[in-house]
């Protein structure tokens, strides 16, 4: 048997907020309808679908102000990190994300997440470098990282 079902939430392999899904009876009856990610197809389902989605795109909103304040003061910040290096270029060890998370947070004052920092692997060499700080979804800003000879 199936269950048609509403879907409040977004469900991986599913669906999206919004779709009218057809499910086993199990699946729903212990999973999406404990979960609050779905309701049976009703007006009801309907009026409670728009007020979520209205209170999403809200806080959204808020979200990419917030990240828009924070990208005004990391645009064209840059970090100096200072490291031990085995013959003058290669560093012993690496710099990660959490480094450049640290030297931000004394040097400039901007508190990121470190998972907000879009490092594609540690930096192990002395140099400049143009690194991503993803703050929302739809905003990416790039910080001048400076790695120096301790």
């Amino acid at each position: 048997m199936s269950t048609e079902l509403l879907l409040l939430s977004d469900v991986e392999h599913l669906g999206k907020a919004g779709d009218v899904v057809k499910v086993a009876d199990g699946y729903a009856r212990n999973y999406l309808l404990p979960k609050d990610l779905a309701a049976p197809v009703s007006k009801q389902a309907l009026r409670r679908l728009e007020k979520l989605r209205k209170e999403r795109e809200e806080v959204a909103r808020i979200q990419l102000a917030e990240a828009k304040e924070k990208a005004s003061k990391l645009d064209n910040a840059s970090v100096t990190l200072r490291a031990k290096t085995v013959d003058g270029t290669r560093l012993y060890g690496s710099i990660q994300a959490t480094d450049i998370v640290d030297a931000l947070e004394v040097g400039q004052k901007i508190t990121v997440d470190r998972s907000q920092i879009v490092l594609a692997e540690p930096i192990k060499e002395t140099g400049t470098f143009d690194i991503d700080v993803k703050l929302h979804p739809e905003l990416t800003c790039t910080i001048k990282v400076w790695v120096v000879e301790e």
